[in-house]
């Protein structure tokens, strides 16, 4: 029999344990068993997506999860992701929802207060990109300014409506850092520039006619035809506080449809597209 300190000795240990990883899933949420084979679903082969997943927040993987299953997207981009919640996302699209993605990670910082981990194994942050098709040369680029918190750029070469291409993933330093976000999108342009044929995702910080963007305009079309630096009133808005920050940037590419789907899981929306390669060179 064991006696009372040893049990209250036990519960610290398993307080101190969540505070060091973190919380986790709702208990019983984790399914192990495969869906049977009549409800795995396939992805729309033209259909990207870039997300803000938002960390740190009380938002769950499951919610994530569902959002991304509803769109069910060829490739995702994710900014502020953290490594395990990625992984428990790519477990609830395949468990709960038949949809099984490769994925690539541009991490640019290690954070406990943001990812969790322990002091010796910070939780990895930054970008990642999700991908129906297999990813090949990924790159994960930390910019030479981060601002108030080290940011970066991460690409990928994977297939969108069947055709290879360069994906692109980034999140730009935070508000109020207008120079900093400018010598950024300087880095990123030039990379963007040297391909005939890339698709940019992510969270620029920015609106559409900001001073910091007209590099990336200079190189790419955001998916949204109606939308370009002159028509910053006419953008969907991507954040809860009703501005557009997340683009889906198309370069060698043309728009079929594009969207913006509201969300509770995040202070961003997910911004989505169907694009069409066939024609590019």
């Amino acid at each position: 029999m064991f006696g009372r300190g040893t049990w209250l000795l036990a519960g610290a240990a398993v307080v101190t344990c969540i505070v060091l990883i973190g919380p986790g899933e709702p208990v019983g949420a984790r399914s192990t068993a495969p869906l049977p084979a009549e409800d795995v679903r396939d992805v729309v082969p033209n259909r990207v997506v870039t997300w803000n997943i938002c960390n740190p927040c009380d938002e769950g993987n499951i919610g994530r999860a569902a959002d991304i299953a509803a769109l069910a997207p060829q490739v995702i981009g994710m900014q502020e992701a953290c490594v395990r919640d990625v992984e428990r996302v790519r477990e609830y699209l395949k468990r709960r929802h038949g949809l099984e993605y490769h994925v690539e990670y541009g991490s640019v910082l290690r954070n406990r207060g943001r990812c969790g981990g322990t002091p010796w194994n910070q939780g990895a942050f930054g970008q990642a990109i999700l991908s129906a098709a297999p990813m090949t040369d990924r790159v994960s680029v930390e910019y030479p300014d981060g601002g108030s918190e080290d940011r970066g750029y991460m690409a990928v070469t994977t297939a969108v409506d069947g055709q290879p291409v360069r994906v692109f993933n980034t999140h730009l330093a935070q508000r109020r850092q207008e120079s900093v976000r400018a010598g950024q999108v300087r880095v990123l342009a030039a990379e963007v520039a040297r391909h005939d044929r890339a698709i940019v995702l992510g969270d620029f910080n920015a609106v559409p006619g900001s001073a910091e963007l007209k590099g990336m305009w200079k190189v790419a079309a955001d998916a949204d035809p109606g939308c370009r630096p002159s028509s910053s009133g006419n953008c969907t808005p991507t954040t809860d506080w009703r501005l557009k920050f997340d683009y889906v940037f198309l370069r060698g590419a043309s728009p079929a449809k594009q969207g913006v789907q509201l969300t509770p899981n995040s202070d961003h929306d997910l911004v989505h597209a169907d694009v069409s390669l066939k024609a590019a060179p």
